[in-house]
């Protein structure tokens, strides 16, 4: 069957950012992996190693404990992030000039660099003259960026003040997207505000939410920038993450065969994870998810 001339039209529209993702991605990327199977000396001669870099880094226990840090940070802000984006979403005004200036002021966090978001947040930790270490102290307490725990603490909730408003916009988007036919039907049936959001909110909600725990799930677990302004992935190594690690290893020990294969594992990661993501994320066929909607609907 030929090819239809508007399918050739949207390929042509399509083809700038396939040869951008190319020249940005998918090249660079092809020389770490070209460097994970190589030795290399003075940064000029190549020598194959095969998998030695790989069977060297997945029996490290460093490897595995920045990798243990970046997953418990993911975890950390997603059980912070999604819930309170949620009912941030579900108390914001949906009509008027409340509404869009809501929506503007959530939206300045996101527009702030990462770079200026970490030495925001470091400025606000300094001793004596930050102010987050004053507000701490007028509670009786002491902002010690020695403790861990501490230093977990404000990197969680830097990351909360920077990208809760991302979730907050996608479940507000979803919220507008409900028709009103739901909600009328709900009030006749007497459903609470709980079994409201239960049996109408949730469940048209549930692409949405997927969509926003894979890509704040992507964005925490690469996280490098702001921590690393903050903590210097300290103290000790309490807040170096794999991404620190990589960039140490590759850059700061110039190792690029080890840091190479580190990038690979990295990347081979994130792609697992954003397949499952992406298969609970495709629709069904459609009977079954139009069978499925109906269900959520009934209060």
């Amino acid at each position: 069957m030929a090819t239809k001339p508007h399918n050739t039209i949207a390929y042509g529209f399509l083809a700038p950012a396939l040869a951008v993702m190319t020249l940005c991605g998918v090249i660079p990327m092809a020389f770490v992996a070209y460097y994970s199977v190589h030795d290399t000396f003075a940064g000029n001669n190549f020598i194959w190693v095969g998998p030695a870099w790989f069977q060297q880094v997945l029996t490290s226990p460093e490897f595995y404990a920045a990798l243990a840090r970046s997953l418990g940070f993911s975890a950390l802000v997603l059980s912070i992030e999604v819930p309170l984006g949620i009912y941030i979403a579900l108390r914001m005004p949906t009509k008027g000039i409340l509404s869009s200036l809501y929506i503007v002021l959530m939206a300045i966090p996101l527009l702030t660099p990462h770079i200026v978001v970490g030495y925001i947040w470091q400025v606000l930790t300094l001793p004596e003259v930050g102010l987050l270490t004053a507000a701490v102290a007028g509670l009786g307490f002491a902002l010690d960026m020695t403790d861990p725990l501490v230093v977990w603490s404000v990197l969680a909730l830097m990351d909360t003040w920077h990208w809760t408003s991302f979730v907050v916009l996608l479940c507000f988007a979803g919220l507008r997207a409900i028709p009103d036919d739901y909600y009328r039907a709900a009030a006749i049936d007497g459903a609470s505000g709980w079994a409201t959001f239960r049996y109408i909110q949730l469940p048209k909600l549930r692409f949405v939410l997927l969509l926003a725990v894979l890509l704040r799930f992507m964005d925490s677990f690469i996280i490098y920038t702001e921590a690393y302004v903050v903590t210097r992935g300290g103290p000790g190594v309490s807040t170096t993450f794999l991404s620190h690690e990589l960039v140490q290893t590759a850059t700061v020990q110039f190792d690029l065969g080890e840091g190479g294969a580190i990038s690979v594992i990295y990347f081979l990661i994130v792609l697992a994870v954003s397949w499952a993501f992406f298969t609970l994320i495709m629709p069904k066929d459609p009977e079954q998810t139009k069978a499925d909607e109906t269900k959520d609907a009934r209060p």
